[in-house]
């Protein structure tokens, strides 16, 4: 195993064992609920926006360290920006993670780490479950699936 793809390991067992904002957000503006049928992960993603910056951004839920770091890693990525540049993050993780795997991606700094995934296509809802329940709090959904 060659030592970048240790780095990439440690990182995701990191965010899973002490993710990031973990915690529901009492005053959230915006949130929503995020379903994986195949695997089972369930979270909820809460939102703090004003004048049209994400000031604070939150997870809980359950699910495995592939869902969990990227929540937590998300979470990191998205606090500070506008609404449309998380938009614009959402779109660029998704084409990251589902991306063919001899394609060279985009590089997204600590996101990144979970660019692994795309060579392995039942992860990617599990990578990705976070990203689309952002976009669905965004829009004032109730929630999303994955399925």
């Amino acid at each position: 195993m060659s030592d970048l793809t240790d780095l990439y390991q440690e990182v995701i067992l990191d965010h899973n064992r002490r993710p990031r904002n973990f915690h529901a957000l009492e005053d959230a503006s915006h949130s929503a609920e995020g379903y994986n049928p195949l695997c089972g992960d369930r979270l909820t993603v809460y939102l703090k926006i004003q004048a049209g910056v994400v000031v604070e951004v939150a997870f809980e839920g359950a699910g495995c360290a592939i869902s969990k770091a990227s929540a937590s890693l998300m979470t990191d990525a998205v606090k500070g920006k506008t609404a449309a540049q998380a938009r614009e993050l959402f779109d660029r993780f998704h084409r990251m993670v589902t991306t063919p795997p001899e394609v060279p991606v985009e590089d997204l700094g600590k996101l990144s780490v979970l660019a692994g995934v795309r060579e392995f296509p039942i992860r990617v809802k599990c990578a990705s479950l976070a990203w689309h329940t952002l976009k669905a709090a965004m829009a004032n959904e109730k929630g999303t699936s994955t399925e």
